[in-house]
């Protein structure tokens, strides 16, 4: 697979590019997002499906600038599908033929399964474990459904349900009841259904998120795995679909989406209504990791390998300079979680995140060694992110921020609280990663000491010299009924 791969949806609202690096095999990173609300679908419904003149040199010229922005990137390979708008097209050959003759793209349109399975398969494999789970990617022509259950995905569905189509049939007259009408006639397939978990993949299900996680003063500010109680997001629903233009900002809506919002809205209420899923889970991937990841795990079933994580590979890749240090500090924490634990009365599932944690202290290093602390704290929260639900990278950026001689502030755990366990957790927590870090102040080769915790002691046995270590240790903050001794 090449290096450096630009991926291009051409949808029926926008036309969005992602250009993507490899850093390993299966590690990748972001290097650059455009984006062009062309609506290329604009007035084609009206017209039985055929594109207009005006949008699609609209898409042309955007596609045009985007070929060019990836070859400043020295891309690779340039991957371009096609969705609703196109598919739907009756006239789409003349406008295929002409990027492909004028600006030698080949773009491929993909059927509505595909567009399913593409959406789904980033949600598999970038999102936190999803069980019994249902997709939903609301475009603006059609929308894509996929159940989920761990890595498999099946009904694999797509319905002519759009925001721009149901505008441009339903609400421009302000024509409701058809429109509802409309969406339970194509929806009726929800009624066998069972999922606990309604995934929203796409700019409408983002842009719902986006305001709630505004009213209810959400502390990370992260789209991607956000997660909420499905009734007070259909209530919020409700009253989008009641607000006027002013009501729509007052809100926070942003103003590109004033006029499509409510035929958006409009559908995923009706999917909640139907479905009554427990929570729903917001996507900041769809189609173009989808294809992207269709590409890269070619030879793997379109799977990561088991506990491989593709976020937390790309940190160590680009970031982590120190590999063996890195290695020895996952040991030595998960070796101390393992002993005390029971005793701290801690949970088994937080080893995980402490030994994540560990892997990643060094990271802001790469940055600048006086304040790395800070620097690997927000390159984990804003990096960390495929895979990790919001209260795993809170917690592992809380404990890379708070090391060696001082534990969590208070006024850090209250900003937090929604997500981080209790105090006393996370003190305990902390502590361990900062004894940690102080046992290996001596950096050495390969561990030179053992630990044993007994009598609710922990005694660190070696025949080395570990004169650092001691004195390090002096000067971790605890208040944890543990004493250590040499």
């Amino acid at each position: 697979m090449a290096k450096i791969t630009a991926v291009i949806d051409i949808g029926s609202n926008s036309i969005r590019m992602a250009i993507y690096e490899k850093t390993s095999r299966y590690a990748f990173r972001l290097l650059h997002e455009e984006k062009s609300r062309v609506r290329i679908s604009e007035n084609a419904y009206k017209n039985s499906g055929n594109l207009q003149a005006v949008p699609m040199q609209r898409a042309y010229n955007a596609l045009e600038n985007f070929l060019s922005i990836a070859d400043s990137f020295h891309t690779k390979k340039i991957l371009c599908v096609a969705t609703s708008a196109l598919r739907d097209a009756p006239n789409q050959k003349e406008f295929i033929h002409k990027v492909r003759n004028k600006l030698k793209l080949n773009i491929k349109v993909i059927d509505g399964e595909k567009e399913a399975y593409y959406g789904a398969m980033a949600c598999a494999n970038l999102l936190p474990k999803l069980h019994t789970s249902l997709s939903i990617d609301i475009g603006g022509g059609s929308t894509e459904f996929a159940l989920i259950d761990d890595k498999k995905i099946s009904n694999t569905l797509s319905l002519d349900l759009g925001t721009v189509r149901l505008k441009e049939l339903f609400c421009d007259d302000a024509n409701l009841e058809d429109a509802i009408t409309y969406i339970d006639k194509q929806l009726e397939f929800l009624d066998k259904v069972e999922a606990t978990t309604l995934v929203g993949v796409g700019g409408t299900f983002r842009a719902i998120a986006e305001v709630v996680m505004q009213e209810i003063g959400y502390p990370l500010d992260k789209i991607h795995a956000f997660t909420y109680n499905s009734t007070y997001f259909e209530d919020f629903i409700s009253r989008i679909l009641q607000a006027d233009t002013k009501q729509l900002k007052e809100l926070g809506m942003k103003e590109n989406r004033f006029d499509v919002i409510k035929p958006g809205a409009l559908i995923l209420q009706r999917v909640i209504k139907k479905l009554r899923p427990q929570t729903l889970m917001a996507s900041g991937v769809g189609v173009r990791e989808g294809v992207y990841l269709a590409d890269l795990l070619r030879h793997s079933q379109h799977k990561f390998p088991k506990h491989f994580n593709t976020s937390l590979r790309q940190i160590l890749d680009v970031h982590v300079q120190e590999k063996n240090y890195s290695n020895q500090l996952n040991t030595i924490s998960k070796k101390i979680f393992d002993l005390t634990h029971s005793y701290l009365q801690i949970e088994q599932k937080y080893r995980y995140e402490l030994g994540i944690a560990a892997k990643l202290y060094s990271a802001g290093t790469n940055i600048h060694f006086y304040s790395k602390n800070k620097h690997a704290y927000t390159l984990i929260q804003n990096s960390l992110e495929y895979g990790f639900s919001h209260e795993s990278i809170m917690l592992i950026a809380t404990l890379s921020k708070y090391t060696k001689n001082k534990l969590p502030s208070t006024s850090h755990l209250k900003k937090y609280k929604l997500l981080l366990p209790q105090e006393q957790i996370t003190n305990a927590l902390s502590y361990m990663f900062s004894l940690s870090i102080a046992l290996l102040s001596h950096r050495p080769r390969n561990i030179d000491f053992d630990l044993e915790f007994r009598e609710n002691k922990l005694f660190v046995i070696s025949q080395k010299n570990l004169y650092l270590s001691q004195e390090a240790v002096k000067k971790v903050e605890c208040n944890q009924k543990i004493t250590l001794n040499f």
